[in-house]
């Protein structure tokens, strides 16, 4: 009689069942939902659906990976770099979420040391796993789900939506939907008891090419894209030539080390915090209304410090 252990996490129960498999071992439903405390329709869930993009097949009642496919046997020089950047980026997540995605790291890298560091502040979206699971199942099967929403302002209220995107900017985490047909951003955290429902949406390709096009969670569907011409100094550009923006074009690189960029956005909040954030060392050449909110903000902050001791 196996032991019970109390895997009441998802999670928790499909990475050890990934670690099993990936250990070579052959499991059975039934030893499986003894191990777990659950019941055989759970495991056999996980397998046909929550595992159906691992290679892992079913012979004699018992479920196995295939052996061509297991991850130490495949891996590369290439594989283990990615899976060195995929460790540091989880570590900075912290929170359970690190805490698991290590465990099931360790079990297929086999090493204790890493060349490698990464410093992202994303924040943890453990406590939501079991939401986002099913969220992610309405996006693939595009089916409409009925949520609880807290938007911080108004009392928690009940909406449906039609579920397209899970995408994080600047370390947080959202649900990009359709209501009504109009496109809305949702923060996630603040999404709660979702439930898929019976009504099927259709969706077309132009959200990825507004994801690909935006600089924050600030982009608009329904707005003309509009150019905001910069200048940076020798301090920044370095910067931005590194790591450029979405839609960023270089006019001139100058022989003193500036240079001349401009990038398209369709809100003014997708740009003026990455100017203040280079305060001094990048100017607005135009629009003039980008300039005036700029120096509007500094204005409003120079006046405000001085009671501020």
């Amino acid at each position: 009689m196996a032991y019970k252990h109390d895997y009441d996490k998802i999670l928790t129960r499909l990475t050890i069942i990934l670690s099993k498999l990936n250990d070579g071992e052959a499991l059975s439903v039934k030893e499986l939902a003894e191990e777990f405390n659950t019941s055989d329709r759970t495991i056999q869930r996980d397998f046909n659906e929550r595992l159906t993009s691992f290679p892992i097949y079913q012979e004699k009642k018992k479920w196995k990976m295939q052996d061509g496919f297991r991850v130490e046997k495949i891996k590369s020089l290439e594989d283990e770099i990615v899976l060195d950047i995929i460790e540091k980026i989880t570590e900075s997540i912290g929170g359970n979420f690190s805490i698991k995605a290590q465990k099931l790291l360790s079990k297929i890298k086999n090493e204790d040391f890493s060349p490698i560091y990464a410093k992202l502040n994303i924040e943890d979206i453990s406590d939501k796993f079991s939401d986002i699971q099913i969220i992610e199942r309405a996006i693939k099967e595009r089916k409409t789900i009925k949520c609880n929403y807290d938007d911080e302002k108004h009392p928690i209220y009940t909406t449906t939506i039609n579920p397209l995107k899970i995408v994080n900017f600047d370390g947080f985490w959202y649900l990009i939907a359709l209501r009504k047909d109009i496109l809305k951003k949702y923060y996630l955290k603040n999404i709660s008891n979702p439930a898929i429902t019976d009504d099927a949406f259709e969706t077309d390709s132009k959200l990825q090419e507004l994801l690909n096009n935006s600089i924050s969670i600030w982009f608009q569907e329904d707005k003309e894209a509009f150019e905001v011409k910069l200048y940076a100094d020798e301090h920044a550009t370095k910067y931005f030539k590194r790591r450029p923006l979405p839609t960023q074009k270089i006019n001139s690189l100058n022989n003193d080390g500036t240079m001349e960029f401009s990038v398209s956005i369709t809100h003014a909040m997708e740009i003026l915090p990455i100017i203040k954030y280079w305060v001094p060392h990048l100017f607005v050449i135009k629009p003039k209304q980008i300039k005036k909110m700029v120096e509007k903000d500094i204005q409003n902050y120079l006046e405000l410090s001085k009671g501020v001791e």
